[in-house]
């Protein structure tokens, strides 16, 4: 008995360090053993990542660097620069205190152009005008995993001390305010609610990570904002799976493989792409769940709830399942 304990530890040891035999295969990653996982970055190319790579100096983990881009019904496209404390930048922009706040977070080795920003961007301004802020992050976001993640917590303070200046100097409200971030962005944007003490109307984290993020105390929670969500879609993998939000999403059971995808950085980005579509469709309707169990196994009978859109008055609490197609708009 005593051989047999040796070599299933053995096993186990070998096993939380090997590296993955097959591209984009999560499929034996053990979260908080494993050392190495497959993540994808913002333009969905995936990198195998050493959780266990030592971080360097020369990766900036401040997020004074954060830049701020302004997408309105007026400028679609092409956005205008938003600098913090620098009034003239807020003044000549089309900036309108009186249209709700937008603003949209990418996670790893990723920028202010990569996929999720532009596919929610449109979503919101199909749908009506909004001041969309899609955040820069990518030299803090950029580079080694373990850098990125140390970065958040100064990333989302510069963010909140951003929105705070912007609604004390040129008028809204944090009511009529939405934050979206997407894997390391659904962290940083709970870092940011609590930099103005939990007042935003509405939190949306996109599969917020799940690698290195278990007990740490920067992770997002659900006395970020008003009213916080999280939509699991990669859960145990790239994405945490527990519920740490108000209301806990969990499409087609929150696990890789979500319906047409062949990995799990597919099933990871699928958050985003179901989040934009729900903002333009209104369609996707979670069931209430007893427990954790239920919700994996999508077998859920309770009450309906509403899983994404753009609405800032949203409320309820617990956990909800469901089903989704495989392609657009889900």
């Amino acid at each position: 008995m005593k051989s047999y304990i040796v070599l299933s530890l053995f096993v186990t040891l070998c096993a939380g360090g090997a590296i993955p035999n097959m591209p984009l295969d999560n499929s034996n990653y053990v979260e908080g053993k494993s050392r190495y996982i497959w993540m994808p970055d913002g333009d969905n190319v995936p990198h195998l990542v050493d959780l266990q790579a030592a971080t360097t100096a020369s990766q900036p983990r401040n997020g004074e660097d954060n830049q701020y881009w302004l997408y309105t019904r007026q400028n679609p496209q092409s956005h205008q620069l938003l600098i913090p404390n620098d009034v003239a930048s807020v003044r000549n922009s089309n900036f309108n205190a009186s249209l709700p706040i937008k603003v949209i977070v990418h996670g790893w080795i990723s920028s202010g152009t990569s996929e999720i920003n532009p596919m929610i961007r449109d979503a919101y301004l199909q749908i009506g005008d909004f001041n969309i802020i899609v955040v820069d992050w990518s030299g803090a976001a950029g580079g080694i995993y373990t850098s990125a993640v140390l970065a958040v917590p100064s990333v989302g303070q510069h963010l909140g001390n951003f929105l705070n200046w912007l609604i004390s100097d040129f008028g809204g409200n944090f009511r009529n305010m939405h934050l979206v971030g997407f894997s390391l962005g659904g962290h940083v944007i709970g870092n940011a609610g609590r930099v103005v003490g939990g007042r935003i109307a509405r939190l949306t984290a996109l599969d917020p990570a799940g690698p290195q993020w278990s007990g740490n105390r920067f992770s997002l929670n659900r006395h970020d904002g008003i009213y916080v969500e999280t939509i699991h879609t990669d859960g145990g993998l790239l994405g945490i799976f527990d519920p740490i939000s108000d209301a806990d999403f969990y499409p087609n059971g929150g696990r890789d493989p979500q319906p047409g995808c062949p990995s799990s950085p597919c099933s990871h980005a699928r958050a985003y792409e179901l989040f934009a579509a729900s903002v333009v469709h209104n369609h996707l309707f979670g069931r209430h769940c007893r427990d954790i169990t239920e919700a994996r196994h999508n077998r859920c009978r309770g009450t309906m709830h509403q899983m994404g859109n753009s609405h800032l008055r949203k409320r309820g609490y617990g956990l909800f399942a469901l089903s989704t197609g495989a392609e657009w708009p889900y």
